[in-house]
């Protein structure tokens, strides 16, 4: 059975809200977020980090990562278009834009402001995160099309990634009413029943 290595508010949502839309067995094991310091490798996990997914033998890593092996070994043809489909290009690009692009200065401002204790040093670069992060929210709604979702009318994995983005913008300050069309979908994002049962777990 599939496991996986947990923390609330962490990466670790996106699987657990993956886990829950495909209907899959898995044990989830709860553990402390440790905040980083000098190791960044220090979680209560087999390799350190948050999150981290055991299938038997395999044991993995990174948000992404996990998401994509999940898909291809357990998903069924749910949740990602076939290799070669038209609709492929856009869920990739969106699938890792999540993480690659919009995450990045969020991070970095979780990082300045939640883990350290010196962001008054540090006012300029907030700045320059925060503008960054609107950036990507910017992208986000520019380019969002037509639809629900990402892939318009086809829920899919992307949408899973940039949910949990989505939710630390908002709790940062980044998603607000600026973003109308992001609003609308994360909106819809809350009430799909997965997420809801991922929350609440």
């Amino acid at each position: 059975m599939l496991k996986l290595y947990h923390a609330p508010r962490t990466r670790s949502q996106r699987v657990l809200w993956l886990l829950e839309e495909l209907e899959l067995p898995f044990e989830l094991v709860t553990v402390p977020f440790k905040t980083p310091s000098s190791d960044f490798f220090a979680q209560e996990t087999p390799l350190g980090k948050i999150p981290t997914l055991e299938d038997g033998a395999v044991v993995l890593c990174e948000s992404g990562a996990i998401v994509e092996y999940i898909l291809e070994r357990y998903g069924d043809n749910r949740l990602a278009p076939a290799i070669g489909a038209p609709e492929r290009g856009r869920y990739l690009q969106w699938l890792h834009f999540a993480e690659g692009t919009a995450y990045l200065p969020l991070g970095v401002l979780v990082w300045l402001t939640r883990y350290r204790d010196d962001a008054e040093k540090h006012v300029s670069l907030l700045e320059d995160l925060r503008h960054r992060a609107a950036c990507g929210m910017a992208f986000i709604e520019e380019h969002f099309g037509e639809g629900p979702w990402l892939l318009g009318e086809q829920f899919s994995a992307a949408d899973v990634m940039t949910g949990f983005t989505l939710t630390a913008a908002r709790n940062l300050g980044v998603l607000d009413e600026r973003y109308p069309a992001l609003m609308d979908y994360f909106s819809r994002i809350e009430a799909r029943p997965a997420y809801q049962r991922a929350m609440q777990r």
